[in-house]
């Protein structure tokens, strides 16, 4: 099994991910500083407009970093997303130590009871083993997304395929993106990473302005597909 997941800021970006053939939907409010909440009633709309998976970034403002005072808010968000359709969410803080902020993201995700992206906030650890290990204690977590750098894919993809080697189980929660293109997808799926998003690469001429188009959605789908097949059965 693979999973590719597409940035989407209207139902349409849904519509179109899912015509493409993507499985997932990251739903964003606004672009603005790497992507920030839509509102509740954006998850509807999607909701109506497609059968695939959705999950609403939790993400109010610039940086990784919250305080109590906003637990509190993102808690009635992530509440008003799951009522409203969404089948997960995407979150991801970290403390004044550049360390997963375990104490938020915990009290935010409770006991698990909804799956969760962990998103590249991990990229910004400054000791990227124990942020790999902290995230792996936390209930519900089901993919971590992540260039392996935070400048990219390109800078981060030794790291990467090193990581998901090392581990099978970290490769299993990999969702490789940020500045992802074809040629890491190899290298990526030999490691056992089978989780892919893309953003701007699903649209022409890579343009937020665009929205999603189909035929380059099914380009990364067929991909994906080949790679994945090709590592099962290399013969």
């Amino acid at each position: 099994m693979s999973l590719l997941e597409v940035i989407a800021l209207h139902a349409a970006d849904a519509e179109r991910a899912e015509a493409g053939g993507a499985d997932r939907v990251e739903l964003l409010g606004t672009m603005d500083d790497d992507g920030l909440s839509p509102e509740p009633g954006l998850v509807e709309k999607v909701r109506r407009a497609t059968s695939i998976q959705i999950r609403p970034m939790v993400r109010l403002r610039a940086g990784f970093t919250t305080d109590g005072g906003e637990v509190v808010r993102l808690k009635g968000l992530i509440g008003s997303y799951l009522e409203a359709g969404a089948d997960g969410v995407v979150l991801g803080y970290l403390n004044g130590a550049n360390r997963v902020d375990r104490e938020v993201v915990g009290e935010l995700v409770g006991d698990g009871g909804f799956p969760w992206t962990f998103h590249r906030a991990i990229d910004h650890c400054l000791d990227l083993g124990r942020a790999w290990a902290d995230v792996q204690t936390l209930p519900g977590l089901t993919q971590v997304l992540t260039a392996g750098s935070a400048r990219g894919v390109e800078q981060g993809l030794d790291g990467l395929v090193a990581r998901a080697k090392a581990a099978p189980d970290v490769a299993r929660l990999i969702m490789a993106g940020g500045g992802l293109a074809p040629e890491h997808v190899p290298w990526l799926v030999r490691a056992g990473v089978r989780a892919f998003h893309i953003g701007s690469p699903a649209r022409p001429g890579r343009s937020f302005k665009a929205y999603v188009d189909p035929e380059l959605v099914a380009s990364w789908r067929d991909l994906i597909d080949v790679e994945v097949a090709h590592a099962r059965h290399p013969d």
